[in-house]
């Protein structure tokens, strides 16, 4: 199989297309670097278009019929789409999934503390990075702190122009030989990735002896209590309010055009955002269908899925339940007809190869930039452990949508057999019998701060993923 650029594909009318989709998703990723950022902008995007929330149809014992659209958030991190479709949802959907959180450090629970006259915030960091990475970029604070009154601050700190950053320290080159040894896992330790918050020592007034007022310093840890009093200050929260807040430390800056000829986006979160947008893209774009369309966007993908908000979560088919009950076919056995009929494209990143480390990939079996959206019939690692394997029939069936919608698409797998691997959420639904299989757009730099894609990529998986929803039914 040959694969093409299909830059040359396009009509000047798509191209113009290309561009705007592009623009449109760039603002996405600057308008949500965190899920619950991402949940926002959704929600707001999608009631718009006449998405009505679940819960409050529920409470009403509103009756859902052919063409409702319905969504239902789940602790503000992962939301869940239906457009009704024709046919009975006992008879399957077809769905999208993709995964809205992206690698990035978290701010512990008890984190600040001074030394050696700087202010820090303790992290950890989440999903899998290279750490040194990490250090000396400019980066940003996005989240929230629950107060014990139940008041909720939102934190967005470093993305306005007037606004700090923040950074990790690295080394000198010129006192570094000794670190330079170290196996690149070990040159920034993940207890290192503490962010720098300040340098500035509180100052306060005191009386002298004849009343007159000094300026001294506030002794011990001047300039945590320092950074302590600018957060009361600006958002009043105290200290012991970071034991109920959710801080995420991402690159600071925005979404930007890459190369001469701006075929490219260079930007944090593409992993999976970029599939999130387009999936979502496809729902709004879809008019009338003949079997429930269906769009899943989770958390908790980069460290396994876990916990309420990840795929392995009931959440969604506790979503479908209620979605069948108020379309008045509901029943327990009906539930697990629908989800073991329903097609899903498990909507993740693939690695794009790169020349500068070309013996990392098996240039037959490989994504690469500008040649469409991406297929992996199968994930995992070494011998496929951990992967979703999808069934030949099922990609026949999708081959034969996507040949009758003209839509370009490759296949790939994540690297040479025995390099490395990866999973995705396919698994996951693949146990309730239904047809999975993982496709994507191709990545460079995957999970780094900055990751890179192309540009008629994204486009491409968009048109892919309505020819799905429009015509899926195997």
């Amino acid at each position: 199989m040959e694969n093409k650029n299909i830059w040359g594909i396009y009509s000047a009318e798509q191209l113009t297309e290309l561009e705007e989709h592009a623009k449109e998703y760039m603002d996405f990723l600057d308008n949500g670097k965190t899920e619950r950022e991402c949940i926002d902008t959704i929600v707001n995007r999608i009631e718009k278009d006449g998405y009505q929330e679940l819960q409050s149809l529920i409470k009403k014992n509103n009756v859902l019929k052919e063409g409702d659209k319905v969504y239902s958030v789940w602790m503000n991190k992962s939301i869940v789409m239906f457009q009704i479709g024709k046919k009975p949802m006992a008879e399957g959907m077809n769905i999208l999934g993709a995964h809205l959180d992206s690698p990035r450090l978290d701010i512990k629970q008890n984190p600040v503390y001074e030394d050696g006259g700087f202010a820090y915030l303790d992290t950890h960091y989440y999903g899998g990075v290279k750490k040194y990475q990490w250090v000396t970029i400019p980066l940003s604070i996005h989240g929230v702190v629950i107060k014990k009154d139940g008041t909720t601050v939102e934190i967005n700190v470093g993305e306005n122009e007037d606004d700090p950053v923040f950074f990790v320290s690295d080394l000198l080159i010129h006192l570094a030989a000794e670190q330079l040894e170290k196996k690149a896992s070990k040159v920034i330790e993940g207890e290192a990735l503490d962010i720098i918050v300040g340098n500035k020592p509180l100052v306060i007034e005191k009386k002298g002896e004849k009343g007159e007022k000094n300026k001294g310093k506030d002794g011990k840890d001047a300039v945590k209590k320092g950074i302590l009093a600018i957060l009361k200050e600006n958002y009043d929260i105290e200290e012991e309010d970071f034991i109920s807040a959710e801080l995420e430390v991402v690159p600071a800056g925005k979404a930007r055009e890459a190369g001469f000829d701006r075929s490219m986006i260079l930007a944090y979160g593409q992993d999976d955002r970029i599939c999130a947008f387009s999936s979502l893209k496809a729902m709004l774009e879809v008019k009338e269908t003949e079997r429930t369309a269906c769009c899943i966007l989770v958390d908790k993908e980069e460290i396994g899925s876990v916990g309420a908000t990840g795929m392995q979560s009931k959440f969604f088919e506790n979503a479908v339940a209620e979605v069948m009950n108020l379309a008045g076919d509901y029943s327990e056995l009906k539930v697990r007809r629908c989800l073991a009929s329903s097609c899903m494209l498990s909507s993740d990143v693939s690695s794009a190869f790169d020349p500068a480390f070309a013996s990392c990939f098996d240039k037959k079996n490989v994504a690469y930039l500008g040649n469409g959206m991406v297929f992996n019939k199968f994930t995992g690692s070494r011998g496929k452990s951990g992967s979703n394997d999808a069934n030949a029939e099922y990609m026949g069936h999708i081959r034969a949508i996507f040949d009758k919608e003209k839509i370009h698409f490759q296949t790939a797998e994540l690297g040479k057999v025995d390099v490395g691997g990866g999973g995705t959420i396919a698994y996951i639904l693949a146990l309730y019998g239904m047809n999975v299989i993982d496709s994507g757009v191709a990545v460079m730099n995957m999970h780094a701060p900055w990751e890179a894609t192309s540009k008629a990529d994204v486009y491409e998986a968009k048109r892919g993923y309505v020819a799905f929803l429009n015509n899926a039914s195997l």
